[in-house]
């Protein structure tokens, strides 16, 4: 009941109550109603594509470890070199990009229906009036004259040699007897040429950047100019730079097809494979090293580009008429409440390792595996994200908030059970295959430490990544934004506190993620 005493409508009472939004419909919660086909329609593709670069990342992994073990650590320093400068740009871009491409798309899509209905109510209301002017002989007449008149043209006419169709039908068909059919219509999506257009230039810049500043920022990870891990880590990193625009683009244009609710076109136009076959002939056969598995990294990259653009411009015309119709000022404007995000997080998980590696390389390595189990985990519920985000933006831009409260409820619904399955999953996978990570004891010893915690907070995880998804799909990107910001204050309070290495100061560390 509201203060004033006036009823509040059943639905507006029940949402005042945020939490109820977990017992909404619950019994649908395995249904594959529509809601729920589409939601896995959209999350599976989703999470498979989203899968596909940390499989082919770990199988460069075990091509690189055979070259040596400074080889390795130079590559794995210059990949998260290479993942955080990308990590700042992609994301925000990528959020954007769905959200904005699915509105303008639910909006042109209900503008084109509109005359069409108008047309078809027209010709319904003319054909009615022509049957009630016509009295039944007068129709019988107008039926044997054309009947007459069909037979004659019948006999002018070659018979096999010209065929004629209704003018509804949406071929032509001439004397050769080929079909000719018309072509559809490409969209006009604003907000796909501005993705692009952003993508394209953040990645030259990218480019330059990791190209000209390798070294300094070599350095301020820690590897030093007599390091022999230099000389590798900075040829990588500057080889891996040059397929920047390629990342941009392609997660731009993933975006763009995340937004037309087409999860199954990024998964398919994957460029892993060739980045696997690659991998051993140029490390290997050709004798390149660390050199080799950059070069096949960026050519998988480019080809996984050209792919989708070669898709895209099938069903978007990407150069806008003019100028005028770029999003920039909308995409910059929420781009930045984003990045304030991106980089709040950027800073609770640095600070975290940082925590973890003032206890020494064995807390250091437990916490490194743990945060690989605990990322890779959130994979899943990427998908799920990717699906709420889609499905309520196109509801919002069709005003239909029914849909809107029903699609939330279920995702968080669906999102809430996978987290309870994974926390199962994860913790009984860390205490029996701890082993295939490492064969120290020290560090199984502090992974079996932090199993509780890790596994415990799986259904937090990934309602954490959906949450995300329901924000975006409503443009909510303010919100996001700001709600790191506690997130941010209490790392900062955390990382004063006395840590030991009993492996509670590794929980500690984990936690601030």
């Amino acid at each position: 009941m509201a203060e004033d005493g006036e009823q509040l409508p059943p639905m507006e009472k029940e949402w005042k109550l945020p939490l109820l939004v977990f017992f909404k419909d619950l019994r649908l919660l395995f249904k594959l109603d529509p809601i729920g086909s589409e939601i896995l329609q959209i999350a599976l593709p989703a999470a498979l594509a989203l899968a596909a670069d940390p499989v082919a990342s770990l199988i460069d992994t075990v091509f690189i470890g055979h070259l040596g073990p400074v080889q390795l650590a130079a590559v794995g320093v210059a990949i998260a070199i290479f993942n955080q400068a990308s990590k700042v740009t992609i994301f925000p871009l990528v959020s954007i990009t769905t959200s904005f491409v699915a509105e303008e798309d639910t909006i042109e899509r209900m503008n084109s229906k509109l005359p069409e209905e108008e047309e078809s109510d027209k010709i319904s209301a003319k054909d009615k009036g022509i049957k009630e002017l016509l009295p039944e002989d007068a129709a019988l007449e107008t039926l044997e004259k054309g009947l007459a008149s069909k037979n004659e043209t019948k006999e002018l006419m070659p018979g096999e040699d010209f065929k004629t169709t209704a003018c509804k039908s949406p071929t032509i068909t001439i004397s050769s007897g080929k079909k000719v059919k018309f072509k559809k219509e490409k969209r006009h999506i604003p907000s796909a040429s501005t993705a692009l257009l952003l993508g394209g230039v953040l990645g030259l810049l990218q480019t330059i950047f990791l190209i000209f500043l390798a070294k300094p920022i070599l350095g301020f990870m820690g590897v030093k100019a007599d390091s022999p891990m230099l000389k590798p880590a900075q040829r990588y990193l500057t080889l891996r730079a040059l397929g920047a625009p390629a990342v941009l683009l392609s997660l731009a244009m993933q975006g763009v097809f995340r937004g037309f609710k087409d999860t199954r076109t990024p998964l398919y136009a994957t460029g892993d494979l060739m980045n696997v076959i690659l991998d051993p002939i140029l490390i290997f056969a050709c004798g390149l090293g660390v050199s080799g598995a950059a070069i096949a990294h960026v050519l998988s990259q480019y080809l996984i580009s050209l792919i989708l653009v070669f898709k895209l411009m099938k069903q978007v015309d990407l150069l806008p008429p003019s100028a005028k119709d770029l999003q920039l000022g909308r995409f910059l404007k929420n781009g930045f409440l984003l990045l304030t995000r991106v980089i709040a997080v950027t800073f609770c998980v640095t600070l975290a390792a940082s925590m973890a590696a003032r206890l020494g390389t064995t807390p250091m390595a437990a916490f490194q595996i743990c945060l690989q189990v605990w990322m890779t985990s959130s994979l899943l519920a990427d998908g799920l994200a990717v699906a709420a985000q889609a499905i309520l933006a196109c509801a919002f831009a069709e005003k239909d908030y029914e849909k809107a409260k029903a699609a939330a409820a279920r995702v968080l619904q669906m999102t809430f059970v996978m987290g309870l399955g994974l926390a199962v999953v994860v913790g009984l996978g860390l205490l029996f295959g701890s082993r295939i990570f490492t064969k120290d004891k020290n560090v199984i010893h502090l992974i079996i430490v932090a199993i509780p915690f890790i596994a415990a907070t799986q259904p937090i995880n990934v309602l954490a990544f959906v949450f995300d998804g329901v924000n975006f799909g409503a443009s909510d990107f303010a919100y996001s934004a700001f709600s790191m910001d506690g997130e941010w204050n209490r790392a900062v309070a955390l990382s004063q506190a006395p840590i030991d290495s009993s492996g509670r100061g590794e929980m500690k560390a984990i936690r601030r993620l």
